[in-house]
């Protein structure tokens, strides 16, 4: 994994906004005269010690108890429904081998992928998209043939499966829209197909930043206008693309919409709902064992100062990887994101600094005997870290063969240094400027962390392949780790600030260019889209199933971050979700 100070500046800061960059020790912190406060009352009789000040979050409690998580249940685990799911998956396979023109082709493949049925039918799928990139995109005479609409939506079908179509093909895009009428339905759907494919863009292609540039115009002005077949989508769209949105959240939206369409599939239908409610009873199986889990390391009740998240913790899991056959990674990546979120409230909250110093070189050192050297509370956080974190390698060592502790081990280690570097700022006040902040940033918002966990449990099967791959991702695990920092800075920092913490990506920025709050949130923003950019480019190499398992696992923690985040602190305040957890945990359709 690379260094604190890998990133360079010239990758993550805009050229328009040149920013200068400071060498930056992490050792100690910039202003050197912090010398720890005492406070000693002495008399000729005893010398008593003030306890230190602790700071608190008032976190709200959890919205759904132990108990009522374990009295959850499903009917859709009876042999019926999924029998019944078999002969449904028969039908729509039948439908795939008759489907006719490429048009048709594309709107079943883009149909399938949006209910979240597409993973029964990957090899189908797989073919169907080579015979259309064969006989309609491989080469340049073929460009000219192709309808706009059809253009639009297979450059960005063909890029998701990661075939190799040029931005070129839209050249003319310009010429094929003069007599757009952009509230009509065809219009309205070419619009919308040309503004989704734009995202899926890397990053110098003008090209594409102009067709997002006009799509997004034309939508936006004629919004209430647009035919109402096709209004709910550009209205989502234009909230969202559909590249930057959560695939199982996206599904449970998607298949209300299609619902009413005209032209609804009943089989398509029927399956995606059933499909749903059989997945999300093994959501709930997997929800109540990591709920034992957390009941058991007695964090909720021992550390009353932390958040109980197990709930939202379990819902990145569900969006890192929904697919039933993802439950190792759950169970996982569940307890990864729990445990971070307890540590980062013992780091930003609750300890001092010399408590944290000491808890970060314990957990570099991963030795059990130290734990002497904490306070009791801290001991109590340590040992429930080390035996989870070996619990996870005791398991994974068994599936794959592989120890993965030492891997595991080195990232949690850079996280709490990442931190203290955050300590060692607010403790001294110090404002780093933005490069700092996110140098360091990508690693403290648990990144490169969470996807290590993920890396070992995506494909249990690619042994070798996960370490002969390691650091070919490491490009890729920076981009969407910087898509979660800015992410959560949009939403959190206004209640981080309040609290008492360090100035965030907006303030940085604010501090160090003089923008006002609305151009650094613009700023901001840019940078998302502009390392999305990067990520669409990596997500590109990946040639075999271990490698787009993986980019997809990647991908969608830069999604789970524009979702949880995209309306305040989601993960920090459930309430925020409580209705998307709800419909995506509890309720079935």
């Amino acid at each position: 994994m690379a260094s604190i100070s890998s990133f360079s500046c010239s990758v993550l800061l805009r050229k328009n906004h040149p920013i200068r960059c400071r060498q930056f020790d992490i050792r100690k912190p910039q202003h050197s005269s912090q010398s720890k406060p005492m406070s000693l009352i002495t008399t000729t009789a005893i010398t008593a010690v003030e306890p230190p000040a602790r700071r608190s979050a008032n976190y709200a409690p959890a919205l759904w108890s132990f108990d009522d998580i374990q009295s959850l249940s499903s009917k859709y685990t009876e042999e019926d429904y999924k029998a019944r799911a078999e002969t449904l998956k028969d039908v729509v396979k039948m439908m795939i081998r008759k489907v006719g023109t490429p048009s048709s082709t594309l709107e079943l493949v883009d149909n399938l992928q949006r209910l979240g049925i597409s993973y029964h039918f990957e090899d189908e799928i797989r073919n169907l998209m080579e015979e259309i990139y064969n006989n309609y995109f491989k080469t340049h005479d073929n460009w000219n043939t192709l309808d706009l609409n059809l253009k639009a939506l297979g450059f960005r079908l063909l890029r998701q499966h990661g075939f190799q179509v040029p931005q070129e093909i839209f050249h003319n895009f310009k010429d094929k829209t003069q007599n757009l009428e952009p509230h009509s339905l065809k219009d309205a759907t070419r619009l919308l197909n040309l503004y989704e494919a734009s995202y899926h863009s890397f990053e110098d292609e003008g090209i594409l930043d102009d067709v997002r540039d006009f799509a997004a115009k034309h939508l936006k002005e004629n919004q209430d206008k647009i035919d109402e077949s096709i209004s709910s989508l550009v209205g989502h769209a234009l909230e969202l693309p559909l590249h930057w949105r959560v695939p199982r959240i996206e599904s449970k939206w998607f298949i209300e919409v299609y619902e009413k369409r005209s032209d609804m599939n009943p089989t398509l239908l029927e399956l995606a709902k059933l499909d749903f409610n059989m997945v999300q009873a093994v959501h709930i199986e997997d929800l109540k064992e990591a709920s034992r889990w957390w009941r058991n390391t007695k964090w909720g009740t021992n550390l009353s100062f932390i958040r109980d998240s197990l709930v939202p913790s379990f819902l990145w899991s569900v969006g890192f990887g929904y697919l039933p056959h993802y439950r190792i990674g759950r169970s996982s990546l569940a307890r990864c994101v729990a445990m971070i979120t307890s540590i980062d409230d013992i780091y930003d909250v609750y300890g001092t600094l010399d408590e944290l110093e000491r808890l970060t070189n314990i957990i570099d050192r991963w030795e059990i005997h130290a734990i002497e050297e904490l306070p009791d509370y801290m001991k109590i956080a340590f040992l429930g870290l080390y035996n989870t974190i070996n619990e996870i390698s005791y398991e994974m060592l068994t599936i794959t063969g592989i120890l993965i502790l030492p891997y595991l081990q080195k990232e949690w280690a850079n996280l709490c240094k990442a931190y203290l570097v955050e300590a060692r700022w607010y403790y001294s006040g110090y404002t780093p400027t933005l490069q700092e902040y996110l140098d360091n940033g990508y690693i403290s918002i648990s990144g490169p962390l969470v996807v290590m966990h993920a890396k070992f449990a995506t494909s249990v099967g690619a042994t070798q392949e996960i370490l002969q791959r390691m650091e070919e991702f490491e490009k890729l695990d920076e981009y969407s780790s910087l898509i979660l920092q800015l992410a959560d800075d949009l939403g959190t920092s206004t209640d981080e600030l309040t609290r008492g913490d360090i100035p965030k990506s907006i303030q940085c920025y604010m501090y160090e260019s003089g923008a006002t709050e609305e151009e650094a949130i613009k700023y901001i923003k840019d940078m998302i889209r502009d390392t999305w950019k990067k990520l669409n480019k990596k997500r590109m190499r990946a040639n075999s199933q271990y490698s787009r398992e993986y980019v997809e696992y990647a991908s969608n923690m830069a999604r789970m971050a524009q979702f949880m985040y995209g309306e305040g602190d989601g993960h920090g305040r459930p309430d925020i979700t409580k209705s998307q957890l709800s419909s995506l945990l509890f309720n079935p359709i």
